[in-house]
């Protein structure tokens, strides 16, 4: 026989066993919050994270399965793409002789005005 678990249960449950609550969570707000934090690169993107959201669309749905299918091979590209770019920068980079830079030189402090003749300095 269940039985239902109240509010103050449920907390008292949630401060006793460390974890339970990372198993309790949504996966959906799990994939909202990694799409926010890479959105505002805060964090990376995770093609997992997308998934789960179109998965979400379609089970309410908000999108066809053909549509969440043609976004998800956009996507995959795209990070194909960026991965392949990535690994062409580092190459070329280690391709690259290393040059010694040059010291810059520190900026000097701007001049102030001199005072204009016949105005008197409060003070």
């Amino acid at each position: 026989m269940a039985t239902e678990l109240g509010g103050t249960q449920v907390a008292s449950l949630l401060e006793t066993l460390p974890g339970i609550a990372s198993v309790l969570r949504n996966p959906v707000a799990d994939a909202f919050v990694g799409l926010i934090r890479a959105g505002a690169r805060l964090g990376e993107f995770k093609i997992g994270d997308a998934e789960e959201i179109l998965r979400y669309a379609v089970r309410r749905t908000l999108m066809t399965q053909d549509e969440t299918d043609r976004v998800l091979a956009e996507v995959k590209a795209a990070v194909d793409r960026r991965a392949e770019r990535a690994l062409e920068r580092a190459t070329e980079r280690a391709k690259k002789p290393a040059t010694p830079t040059k010291a810059k030189a520190k900026a000097k402090p701007a001049k102030r005005p001199a005072p204009k003749p016949g105005k008197k300095k409060k003070r």
